[in-house]
């Protein structure tokens, strides 16, 4: 990209008519803008870029640990899951919801949060 320093007129800024100011006035903002609008373009595809090389480090540095991970990591063993006596002679594994609220016993308590 070219770096230029631009330098006003002084000339034309200095003899010129308030019209004319005007003028000049909008077109350098006009000008401004539609560089605002190119920066934030570019940023905008910078980060893109950005995050899509950084989800591919990601990925490979995941991918090089998974090996080690399965290769030092031990079966871990599997929760005694409290069930009734009916389900006890199913084959099915246990579910998620037959953990749920299991420290708790059935039914509603004296307290109700009354008072």
């Amino acid at each position: 990209m070219p770096s230029c320093r631009i330098s006003p007129p002084w000339e034309f800024l200095l003899s010129a008519s308030r019209n004319s100011l005007q003028s000049y006035e909008l077109s350098r903002l006009s000008h401004a803008s539609n560089l605002r609008k190119e920066i934030t373009s570019l940023v905008d595809q910078w980060v893109e870029e950005n995050s899509s090389a950084m989800l591919a480090r990601w990925l490979m540095e995941n991918r090089e640990r998974e090996p080690l991970a399965v290769e030092t990591q031990q079966p871990a063993p599997q929760p005694v899951v409290a069930q009734p006596a009916a389900t006890l002679t199913a084959a099915a594994p246990p579910t998620a919801s037959d953990n749920f609220l299991n420290d708790f016993p059935a039914g509603r308590s004296n307290h109700h949060g009354r008072t």
